[in-house]
């Protein structure tokens, strides 16, 4: 019989216990003290946080102050001067030696064609349009990716979780191994049965390191470093039906940035021709002459002459048309892009569905079940390799499901954040 002071393993069965017990006091106060944060709560606290929102309405203010002086007329310009001021002979320079001599002061005002201003307020409008096309994509953008950080963050739990649970077997196992040693028996089982749990330890500590990763991934958006993921949400039902995914797909984030540029290269092009109506332009000035000799007074109309349209204002209009046709071509192929992308997270999210509820249903309770069966028969008095093999591949398949679920929600959030005002979970 080996007693505890001959038993070669017993000192590092101790040293594992310590460790473990280390690790969980470690470990404890990250996974357990954290503040629940529902998905939808993350999503609704980043559109709050996000310097990017903040950036993008900030761009949506500054359109809008340049939206107030589009189409406004130009500052007036003062000017002044001396006519008719002699230079040479023997009055050269004197201001009260030819009566035509005066002091000029006088005010002139330039005023673009009405066409062209209005091109500029209709320009302006656009850009704001798409300041805003901007935001609302972003924010999108933004509940998307704050929707992948907090499923990686949940699915990370999960896999804590189920470690936890295979570890209070693992346990068991090494308890059953060393009361048999105790009586007696091969240390062989008691040693693999301590390496069991010890795979569990670092597969243990590599899940709790993947979950402070994934909540620090969390904090750039929430702005919350201790958030622990609670709910679980439903990731088999889309905000919208699959088919109106596709049906509106013109109304999709990513594209209202690209149709709000569209429209800007055609109020550019409509701006662009305005270039061709004439501007005009009025004065006015007061001449004081030396003397008695009366003031006067000037008033000029001025109007701008088009005359060269085939070498100057035809190639800007040219110009903003090539830029309109390369705005539609971008759309179209982003369109396309995302049509096809769509498709394919269509097929992704439904693969997936079926893959977890195969986990769920039929293949964890399977090694569940074959697991707990090898540890009965080990408890009465079996052997103990039908538990490892059946530990392993419990082992596996909580992992894998637990990975399958991360990869779920990911694909359920790439489809669920696609339309804007329909986007809660």
């Amino acid at each position: 019989m080996h007693s505890r002071g001959s038993c070669p393993w017993w000192p590092s069965a101790a040293r594992r216990v310590t460790v473990f017990l280390s690790f969980l006091l470690w470990a404890w106060p990250l996974l357990a003290s954290s503040a629940p944060l529902t998905l939808q709560q993350a999503t609704q606290r980043a559109l709050k946080r996000a310097p990017l929102l903040d950036a993008r309405r900030a761009g949506v203010t500054a359109a809008n102050e340049e939206r107030a002086r589009a189409g406004a007329l130009p500052d007036p310009v003062l000017t002044v001067g001396i006519d008719n001021l002699p230079v040479t002979g023997g009055n050269a320079f004197d201001f009260a030696a030819d009566e035509m001599t005066m002091q000029r002061i006088g005010v002139r005002q330039d005023i673009p064609a009405r066409a062209k201003r209005e091109a500029q307020r209709t320009l302006a409008d656009r850009r704001i349009d798409e300041a805003g096309a901007r935001q609302r994509a972003d924010a999108l953008a933004v509940q998307r990716a704050t929707a992948d950080a907090w499923i990686d963050l949940w699915a990370a739990r999960q896999a804590i979780d189920a470690l936890t649970r295979l570890h209070e077997q693992a346990e068991l196992a090494a308890k059953i191994a060393k009361a048999r040693v105790a009586a007696g028996a091969s240390p062989d089982d008691a040693l693999a049965a301590q390496a069991a749990v010890l795979d569990l330890d670092n597969r243990t500590e590599e899940a709790v390191a993947t979950h402070e990763a994934a909540r620090a991934a969390l904090a750039r958006w929430v702005g919350d470093g201790d958030a622990d993921p609670t709910g679980t949400p439903d990731f088999d039902r889309l905000p919208v039906a699959d088919d109106r995914l596709l049906a509106e797909i013109d109304r999709a984030g990513d594209l209202l940035p690209l149709d709000a540029q569209v429209e800007t290269a055609a109020a550019a092009v409509d701006a662009a021709r305005a270039e061709r109506h004439p501007d005009w332009s009025i004065a006015a000035s007061y001449g004081r002459r030396a003397g008695e000799r009366s003031d006067m007074v000037t008033v000029e109309v001025g109007i701008g002459l088009p005359l060269f349209t085939r070498t100057r204002q035809d190639h800007g209009i040219a110009a903003r048309e090539a830029d309109y046709d390369a705005a539609l071509a971008d759309r179209e192929d982003r369109r396309r892009e995302l049509t096809a992308s769509i498709r394919a997270a269509l097929a992704l999210w439904h693969g997936l569905q079926r893959q977890v509820a195969l986990y769920e249903h039929q293949m964890l309770p399977v090694a569940r079940d074959r697991s707990m069966l090898a540890l009965a028969a080990y408890r009465a008095g079996g052997p103990l390799q039908p538990w490892l093999d059946a530990r392993r591949d419990e082992l596996a398949a909580q992992l894998a499901h637990a990975q399958q679920l991360g990869e779920l929600g990911r694909a359920w959030a790439a489809l669920a954040y696609l339309l804007p005002s329909e986007t809660q979970p």
